[in-house]
């Protein structure tokens, strides 16, 4: 299966800042328009006056003005108006192919926010859309139609197209029940973005975010987080 991943962009650093919190813990970030990572890239943010050693990885949920809408944020202790410190955007993207007509975006094991930036893309191209999470999901087109988890197979069989976001600790699992059908009725083409923790952004190689890949270590930080499926089996 080629490869199809969003090249890794010049790295900048900036600054932002923290706009507003949702009750979904996402947040609208203020930053130069060269620091809005694309969907499934991310950005290492520290808050100015943090006492927190470690950077948070932020990844683009959706477009907002001025910045971008992140998805649900792990650090909680940030507020409104927090001063922020940039690196990014960082790691390797969604491309969805031009030939895609039937896009499947499947949040395995958590909100599928991380995949929203994909639906705008797909629909420009005149794709059908579905989403397929156990999650709750607000303010997405009506045109996108949304599935359970348990649809997960029957969506996957009838895309073109599919994105996935699955923590690594599950990725196995993911694996495990795609193989129960054969290559022939899987999508054509699908990415999956693996999720682990990142502290280095790719500038130590602290190993944190290390998978075993046919016997060869990789770095979700660096050679992921997006990974082509092909690359996973």
């Amino acid at each position: 299966m080629p490869q199809m991943r969003v090249n890794i962009s010049p790295m900048k650093i900036g600054e932002g800042q923290l706009h507003e919190i949702y009750l979904n813990s996402s947040a609208w970030i203020i930053c130069p328009p060269e620091l809005i990572p694309s969907p499934g890239q991310y950005l290492l943010a520290h808050a100015h006056g943090s006492d927190s050693p470690l950077a948070v990885p932020v990844f683009f949920s959706d477009s907002a003005p001025n910045g971008f809408r992140s998805a649900p944020l792990t650090d909680s202790a940030w507020n409104p108006g927090a001063r922020l410190h940039l690196r990014g955007p960082l790691g390797h993207g969604f491309s969805v192919p031009e030939f895609a007509r039937k896009v499947a975006l499947i949040a395995f094991d958590e909100s599928p926010a991380r995949l929203r930036g994909l639906i705008s893309i797909a629909l420009k191209q005149a794709a059908e859309v579905v989403l397929v999470s156990n999650f709750a999901v607000e303010d997405i087109p009506e045109t996108v139609e949304v599935q359970p988890l348990q649809a997960m197979l029957d969506i996957y069989q009838w895309a073109d197209y599919a994105a996935f976001d699955v923590a690594r600790e599950n990725l196995n699992q993911l694996k495990e029940m795609l193989g129960k059908i054969g290559q022939a009725k899987s999508a054509r083409e699908a990415q999956v973005l693996v999720r682990a923790p990142m502290p280095c952004g790719a500038l130590a190689e602290c190993g944190i975010c290390a998978l075993t890949i046919r016997h060869e270590w990789k770095m979700i930080c660096k050679d992921g987080p997006v990974f082509a499926m092909g690359e996973l089996k």
